[in-house]
């Protein structure tokens, strides 16, 4: 099928989620990735960040949690992930930080029994100019 890319429009801006440092320590253990600027408070307050940060697929993985706050695809049998096509984390998300997420819809592509559709995910952090993720996520919504 032929690709409908509509103007780039904006889709909303979720509410603001609060980074602490209960979570970030969550997410280390439900993944394994304790590496201590996220779960050592002494030894990050060292560091050049200051402060624990959050992981950066931790800050991705909010992505569907935030999404569903700005908009719901109702009509569709299903909603599936399908990938991302970049991901860039320009900035650190230092724990107590507050973020949310704005997303845009770039490209809608109809295809047979689903419609594929590309949101640009910018995560923002509250009181920092730079967005701290950057992502192209890729939905495929079912119609059949």
């Amino acid at each position: 099928m032929r690709p409908r890319t509509p103007q780039s429009q904006e889709l909303g801006i979720s509410p603001w989620y609060e980074m602490s440092q209960e979570r970030i320590t969550a997410f280390a253990e439900a993944t394994g990735d304790k590496y201590w600027i996220h779960v050592d408070p002494a030894r990050a307050a060292k560091s050049p960040m200051g402060a624990n940060i959050a992981h950066g697929l931790f800050t991705l993985s909010l992505g569907p949690v935030l999404m569903d706050t700005i908009v719901q695809f109702e009509g569709f049998e299903g909603k599936l992930n399908y990938g991302y096509d970049r991901v860039r984390f320009p900035a650190p998300v230092p724990v107590g930080s507050r973020l949310r997420l704005r997303m845009r819809m770039v490209a809608l592509v109809e295809e047979p029994g689903s419609v594929r559709v590309t949101l640009l995910q910018t995560f923002e952090r509250e009181t920092e100019a730079k967005p701290v993720c950057i992502a192209s996520q890729i939905l495929r919504l079912a119609t059949r």
